[in-house]
């Protein structure tokens, strides 16, 4: 399956504009993921949005609340979030550049790969590629994306460019009251001495292909084993059951055509038990 851009813009470099698309650099096809299935039935769950004392809603009288008080929230319309304009929404200006080393590896959140828009970007973009290969420097700049603004390091990745979205200094929590019970009296030389070998024995070119998810593999293995087994209990909902129509978190969709199927199946079963029971008397 070809990879969607999550975010299209352009990069600039002082009066250099190029056009670029963002795509997540992370594969997310390779694990494996389950329903949750109702074990008496055998059917799915699915699940709906809820008011108390109300019961199931409307998506569509959703809006976004912020609290301010108890039992208090001041509502934002989605048209209101619309209009805040940000130039970050289209650009992403690389208005800093440090070095790698300089920033914490907390702070690095979610890579991207960036790609020029089309041929025509290609000359700016391997610019601007060799410029940081070639100064050992990081980019950092500022995107508007997914309903948030994102801090970015940017750097040379093989042939192209990665962007990594970075954590803001008020997202990290600090590490002073976790660490201050730990005592700050130099190692024991001896035993120093003998970690730092072991440490020099095992050290290697990094390479990400040496390392495997153990469990991820563990449940594919099983899944696959008892998809072939005969005996392995299968869930197989009723033909009669609901169909409702879910988006892929299984959320229901329309969840007005799922209550009046469930409302017109219960008065066909109440029928038929009203009957049975006159015909009983």
């Amino acid at each position: 399956m070809a990879s969607r851009p999550v975010w299209k813009g352009q990069l600039r470099l002082s009066l250099v504009a190029i056009p670029i698309e963002l795509h997540s650099a992370r594969e997310s096809g390779s694990k494996t993921s389950f329903r949750q299935i109702h074990k008496p039935s055998g059917k799915p769950v699915s699940y709906q949005k809820v008011v108390a004392g109300l019961g199931p809603i409307d998506t569509a009288e959703i809006v976004k609340g912020f609290q301010t008080a108890k039992n208090e929230y001041v509502l934002i319309e989605p048209e209101e979030i619309e209009e805040i304009r940000l130039e970050t929404r289209k650009t992403l200006e690389m208005v800093q550049f440090v070095e790698a080393a300089e920033i914490a590896p907390l702070y690095y959140d979610a890579p991207y790969y960036v790609v020029p828009a089309d041929e025509l970007a290609q000359d700016a973009y391997r610019v601007v590629r060799d410029a940081l290969r070639q100064s050992g420097k990081v980019g950092l700049g500022q995107l508007a994306m997914r309903g948030r603004e994102y801090l970015c390091a940017i750097r040379p990745c093989g042939d192209g460019l990665l962007l990594e979205t970075l954590r803001y200094e008020d997202e990290i929590r600090k590490a002073e009251p976790l660490f201050s019970q730990i005592e700050d009296d130099p190692a024991d030389k001896e035993l120093l001495e003998v970690a730092t070998q072991l440490i020099e024995a095992k050290t290697a070119p990094f390479d990400a292909s040496a390392f495997e998810d153990h469990y991820a593999q563990a449940l594919k293995e099983l899944v696959a084993r008892k998809s072939r087994s005969k005996k392995a209990p299968r869930a197989r909902p009723g033909e009669d059951a609901p169909e409702v129509e879910t988006d892929d978190k299984g959320n229901v969709v329309d969840l007005m055509a799922a209550l009046k199927k469930s409302l017109e199946k219960d008065k066909k079963g109440g029928r038929k038990s009203s009957s049975s029971r006159k015909k009983a008397s």
